[in-house]
């Protein structure tokens, strides 16, 4: 008998084997693909229209694993049509390096057992009354929003939901933005629950991953802890999905396979027929707009845990309050700093940007620093002692002949964390000081400073955008905002929606424990009517603004956007080839299609960029459409072309 069987691979569609044995769609098989011997997946259908004559090949074996749930094949089908992404790849997003595992010894799995003896949690009345509305409706799909102010005990709620789908013998997923979070987040589920969930990222060991597969697929593992990847795991009996943080934009996954991580997260859960808790302070635009519409129902914590008071906000104008000496510091900023450490608080100084020095030119050539491979400047670590491109990972050394005599003679501009950091250790040289960014926090000795924050040991942090992200900091009374500025510059449609989140979520890591917290803005800008908006206590009012800009500009969440990147080593061909895909599109389809134009950063590790945007109907199903043309369309050899469906960034 023939069957279709899908292969992780490029290819967008199954390959026909025949076996004597009866297998099913969901079966686990290995096949000869050419000369090796891979794993696939019996699928749902067979290649369409094939009129070319093949030898049809035999499965060598069945694998001893639960067949993939009818339910995973028909969302694995929905994310490659709707990402436009080949069916291959996007199995092979499923499959472990391209494997399948079947069931492990049972001593494998001890440590994810489940034994409660957790510590008790008392849940406020408004808490109590989040989880009846979380948990009203959980035998099917739907999706509800838990939002609440920073602080007010949103995890410790939605845990309470996940206890209760344990109970009934089901699975969960906690879907978590950054790795970076996991182990903090760890610790509380093992606080509330007494037991090990099972953690799944990118630093994950592969005996690790495999032990969680197979332990997945044969409902020995209850709970899973996971970033993006997390979403694709074989569940045998899925109960309930989390996306905790959901606004954040880390949910995008921007390389490779292109998707975001929460929308896939929502259609998993309808195609399991199981609900979906969104939890967050301040929910992104997209979700705010299914609340309005009734899509999506949703409860509130206006109130922090234990009554704790928000921290209170201020703006230190720098054209009346002078930098100190040489620093990006105000005087009037140090004297604020210096009464909350008396007082014993612990203080952060916020720069979102990575490094000591975004620009480095030489005073005598007057040579500015960028990436050989990138339209970027290269940004100098002074800790690595080397400039970096975060983009392709370049790196020289500071030795550079001028042109103009035999050794340059630097000037660094522009303040990073790394700058402000030997700047706040000069001002304040009798205070234990850390630098808090993904260069500091994603290393083993990570772990071993956060402990040392939270026990106080540590009295100022210097930390980037990464110390905004559900971190708990019990004695961080102060926090000082020192590029409020720069952070609202520049042409992002999505720039306002990501201060309101970053600085919700950033002033939400002080006064966390009851004691008053202040945060302070430095700016030179006099309109203070982007602070007010991002400091509301109530994000709704601004969303309710944003959402009525957006609607008036038909931009997303009100049209489709589908951006198309065309990339190659050869400039000339590359706009040739832009032009050409933009007729094939024009006389394809009525939508309209702007561009191309060259990208912002218009050259990545050596390869130009040009994109094309299209603007489409929600209802157009414009992505059956753009697929057919694609499959016709023949790139040139050396040519890339990248799909982001619903773009985040417009880089």
């Amino acid at each position: 008998m023939k069957y279709p069987v899908l292969l992780p691979n490029i290819f967008d569609y199954p390959f026909t084997y025949k076996s004597s044995l009866k297998l099913k769609t969901g079966d686990y098989v290995n096949v000869p693909f050419g000369k090796k011997t891979i794993t696939g997946v019996v699928w749902d259908q067979f290649e369409k229209n094939v009129n070319k004559k093949f030898e049809v090949k035999t499965i060598k074996k069945k694998l001893n694993i639960e067949p993939l749930k009818y339910q995973t094949v028909n969302f694995l089908n929905w994310f490659s049509e709707y990402n436009l992404v080949p069916l291959g790849m996007v199995l092979k997003l499923h499959l472990l390096r391209g494997n399948a595992f079947e069931k492990q010894k049972n001593s494998e799995y001890r440590k994810y057992q489940i034994e409660f003896h957790k510590e008790k949690f008392f849940l406020s009345d408004e808490q109590k009354k989040a989880f009846k509305e979380l948990v009203k409706n959980d035998n099917s799909f739907r999706v509800h929003l838990l939002q609440g102010t920073t602080g007010s005990g949103k995890t410790i709620v939605y845990f309470k939901s996940i206890e209760k789908i344990i109970y009934q013998d089901q699975q969960s997923l906690i879907l978590l933005p950054e790795i970076g979070l996991t182990g903090e987040f760890e610790k509380k589920f093992r606080n509330f629950f007494g037991f090990e969930a099972a953690v799944w990222h990118s630093k994950i060991t592969p005996k690790k991953k495999k032990i969680i597969w197979s332990g997945l697929t044969s409902g020995e593992i209850k709970v899973v802890i996971g970033a993006r990847s997390a979403l694709f795991l074989p569940f045998k009996k899925l109960g309930l999905i989390v996306v905790d943080e959901e606004h954040d934009q880390s949910f995008k996954q921007d390389e490779g396979v292109i998707y975001n991580a929460r929308d896939m997260a929502i259609v998993r859960a309808n195609n399991e027929n199981i609900p979906i808790n969104l939890v967050t302070a301040v929910p992104s635009i997209e979700t705010f707009a299914n609340i309005k519409n009734k899509k999506y129902s949703f409860s509130r914590l206006i109130n922090r845990y234990k009554d704790a008071n928000l921290p209170k906000h201020h703006i230190i104008d720098l054209n009346k309050n002078k930098l100190a000496k040489k620093t990006f510091i105000s005087f009037k900023t140090i004297e604020k700093v210096e009464a909350h450490l008396k007082k014993g608080d612990q203080i952060l100084f916020f720069i979102n940007r990575r490094g000591f020095a975004p620009y480095v030119l030489c005073k005598k050539c007057l040579n500015v620093f960028s990436c050989p491979n990138c339209s970027i400047n290269l940004v100098y670590h002074k800790n690595k002692k080397q400039l970096l491109c975060h983009y392709c990972g370049y790196t020289s050394s500071l030795q550079r002949k001028c042109k103009k005599d035999h050794i340059c003679d630097f000037v660094f501009s522009g303040p990073g964390v790394e700058k402000i950091a030997e700047e706040v250790k000069t001002l304040f040289p009798n205070q234990k000081t850390v630098i808090f960014s993904s260069d500091t926090m994603n290393k083993v000795s990570g772990k071993n400073i956060l402990d040392k924050i939270t026990l106080g040991e540590i009295n100022i942090l210097v930390g980037t955008q990464l110390i905004s992200k559900g971190f708990h900091f019990p004695n961080l009374n102060c926090i000082v905002v020192l590029d409020i500025d720069l952070t609202s510059r520049g042409h992002d449609l999505r720039s306002a929606e990501k201060n309101l989140q970053l600085y919700h979520q950033l002033s939400g890591r002080a006064g966390r424990t009851g004691k008053s917290a202040n945060v302070y803005f430095q700016t030179f800008n006099l309109k203070t009517e982007l602070i007010d908006q991002i400091t509301n206590e109530d994000p709704f009012k601004f969303l309710d603004h944003e959402l009525e800009l957006r609607k008036q500009n038909n931009l997303p969440p009100y049209e489709r956007f589908i951006s198309l990147i065309l990339s190659s080593g050869n400039e000339k061909q590359l706009d040739q080839e832009a032009l050409k895909l933009k007729k094939i599109i024009t006389n394809s389809i009525n939508e309209k299609i702007l561009g191309p134009v060259n990208a912002p950063i218009f050259k990545i590790n050596q390869k130009f960029r040009s994109r094309l945007l299209i603007r489409a109907k929600k209802t157009s199903k414009i992505q059956k459409k753009i697929k057919k043309i694609l499959k016709e369309f023949k790139i040139q050899s050396g040519m890339k072309l990248t799909v982001d469906v619903d773009p985040i960034s417009f880089n």
